[in-house]
């Protein structure tokens, strides 16, 4: 799991993360991609959420326009990643390559 935060240009969203999680299999890491992108940003006049699936890895770039909305944005996510991650875990992936979620 890496995390990064610069300031981002000019634009008005002055605020930028990066957030990688690596699952070793696209398979899991789309799970919890399709999982997790039901779930938009409260405001999202405030604060941007892009996320993808690369290689394995969860893959997602938040923008705001104040440091308190990407952190409470970016800490509700990974309350989220955390809860998805664990049942991934716990229930796995069937044999046929269907989750058995």
């Amino acid at each position: 799991m890496a995390a990064s935060v610069a300031p981002a240009s000019s634009s008005g969203w002055d605020f930028t993360c990066d957030f990688e999680i690596d699952y070793g299999s696209e398979e899991r890491a789309s799970i919890v991609y399709k999982t997790l992108a039901v779930d938009k940003e409260l405001q999202p006049d405030k604060v941007k959420r892009e996320m993808s699936v690369s290689g394995g890895k969860l893959v997602v770039h938040f923008e705001a326009v104040e440091a308190r909305f990407l952190r409470a944005s970016f800490s509700a996510f990974v309350d989220l990643t955390v809860l998805v991650t664990k049942l991934v875990e716990e229930y796995g992936i069937s044999k046929e390559g269907e989750g058995s979620i």
